[in-house]
């Protein structure tokens, strides 16, 4: 993992950055419904599960994307990471908590998915908040809550306001005019990235989810 600082004299977002950062300290939700019909059969065929699925088409598009792997370090200085690892929430079905793991993001998804079951098989019972240790600096959050189908989720964090990569929140998929949808919320920094973004993300994660059979396994 590298971080690669960035010289806000010389970026094109300094006013942006400085604005929603220094002047109106602003994040922003949205969410929309991802159309994972196609998908959810081919996973189905392939005897995959869904959520490690999600979870690596959620940081494929995320990795394409400075604008979603700009942050501040450990030591406040600005830059954007060269990749981004998910960190996910686990359900405990006995007592109702939860507990968050990482795994290491690589592009292919067999290896990401091996990773995924070598993790939770090592780690997915451990009781608490952090149930897998050592999670590196560059990660970002992703978390599902597959109770209900929102249509709009929003996370209140009451800190600094300078957390700045992307935080993503699942919903319950439900069925409509013979298509399943899946509510996906994104809590984004205006610091880094627009509205505009925030939309190519969307259009980039339904064009992933559509073309599933170009990046799942063939077996």
């Amino acid at each position: 993992m590298i971080f690669n600082p960035i010289v806000i004299d010389n970026w094109s977002r300094k006013t942006y950055f400085e604005h929603y950062l220094y002047n109106v300290r602003c994040t922003y939700s949205m969410t929309a419904n991802i159309d994972i019909t196609r998908l959810l059969a081919e996973l189905k065929n392939k005897g995959i599960k869904l959520y490690p699925a999600l979870i690596h088409m959620i940081t494929t598009v995320v990795n394409r994307h400075s604008e979603f792997r700009t942050c501040l370090d450990s030591e406040g200085r600005l830059g954007c990471w060269d990749s981004l690892s998910p960190s996910f929430t686990i359900f405990h079905d006995d007592d109702k908590t939860f507990s968050s793991i990482w795994t290491l993001y690589g592009e292919d998804f067999n290896d990401f998915y091996s990773r995924y079951l070598d993790d939770m098989k090592k780690y997915g019972s451990v009781k608490q908040f952090a149930a897998k240790t050592n999670e590196p600096p560059n990660t970002f959050p992703i978390s599902s809550i597959p109770w209900v189908s929102f249509t709009g989720f929003n996370l209140n964090v009451y800190n600094e306001g300078t957390y700045l990569l992307p935080i993503f929140t699942m919903g319950k998929y439900f069925q409509h005019d013979e298509k399943i949808l899946l509510p996906l919320s994104g809590q984004f920094h205006h610091a880094v990235c627009d509205g505009y973004h925030a939309g190519l993300l969307y259009n980039e994660l339904q064009l992933r989810a559509d073309t599933c059979t170009k990046w799942l396994p063939n077996n």
